[in-house]
């Protein structure tokens, strides 16, 4: 089934080439069919590069999805025009009164700031609580993952030594989990944050588990029991999305924390490897379906969403 995607989208044009089954808006508004809502707040710079890199995870499924792009009214982005936004992104205010199946809140660039300094901290703490009762699951991704921990549990986040860029295996510690379902022992996710937080922290908390670690007991995937998701790291990259970043940050004078176990012998004259993508693709998919699909009301209006 298709992904539901605003007219206009670069990501259309992108997923098309892929073979990935995407159908414009105004095609999908005259079919007869309960699609799945899922809205994705997207707090990247890199705002088309995020859009793509989430699409084609949240295609591989035969459910039909209806994606709605959302932004903080709060903020001005310095890296999309604003003539983009306003076409394809929607504002809090637009959806607040609404139902929806799925959320997703990614990352940000923003470990190295105080949560409440982060100009559009009240707004995105409005819209983690309007979750709860409007969203049937959420998840987050790297920042968010530590900004909504932080928020709903009191989760504090600790300053890493040095950035964690690069790809990392993690245990599949709860396999019988419905999100972790068909996922190996041990596999791999992308990483690039300054910032984590403390396994110990989480055990102490009864509404929350980690399902998976690593070996220094770095959380990669926490379950709370209200339907929320947090991801440390970045399942979503593509393949070179490490190197650019790396790159954009040795372009800047800098020197960047160099993303171990990406390229073949950790050497940057060849190309990365992609060695995440099943794995990212068998959780979201997951998501979707046992988090999702078999979780929320067929008819949102009248659903009764959480509680």
């Amino acid at each position: 089934m298709p992904i539901n995607i605003p007219d206009g989208l670069p990501a259309f044009s992108a997923l098309e080439k892929e073979n990935i089954f995407v159908m414009k808006e105004t095609r999908a508004t005259s079919q007869d069919i309960r699609p799945l809502k899922i809205a994705i707040l997207n707090l990247m710079p890199t705002k088309v590069e995020t859009e793509i890199q989430l699409m084609r995870l949240l295609s591989n499924t035969p459910l039909q999805i209806d994606i709605t792009l959302l932004i903080p009214a709060t903020h001005k982005s310095k890296n999309t025009s604003h003539d983009y936004l306003d076409k394809f992104y929607k504002k809090f205010d637009d959806v607040k009164d609404q139902n929806i199946d799925g959320l997703i809140i990614t990352g940000a660039p923003l470990e190295d700031i105080e949560f409440e300094e982060v100009d559009y901290w009240p707004e995105l703490c409005t819209i983690m609580d309007w979750s709860k009762q409007h969203v049937t699951t959420t998840m987050y991704i790297c920042w968010a993952s530590l900004a909504g921990l932080y928020h709903h549990y009191g989760i504090q986040k600790h300053a890493l030594p040095a950035k964690k860029a690069g790809i990392f295996e993690y245990r599949n510690a709860m396999p019988s989990e419905p999100l972790l379902r068909g996922v190996d022992d041990i596999f791999r996710v992308p990483q690039s944050r300054y910032a984590t937080v403390l396994a110990d922290d989480i055990l102490k908390c009864p509404k929350l588990q980690i399902a998976a670690i690593d070996e220094n007991r770095d959380p990669a995937v926490i379950i709370s029991d209200d339907q929320e998701i947090f991801i440390t790291g970045h399942m979503e990259y593509d393949v070179n999305t490490l190197a650019n970043e790396y790159q954009r940050d040795v372009d800047k004078g800098i020197t960047p924390a160099f993303p171990l176990n990406y390229y073949p012998n950790d050497d940057p004259r060849f190309d990365p490897v992609l060695s995440w993508r099943t794995y990212s693709t068998m959780v979201f998919t997951n998501w979707l379906n046992y988090y999702v699909y078999q979780l929320t009301p067929y008819d949102l209006k009248n659903g009764k969403i959480r509680g």
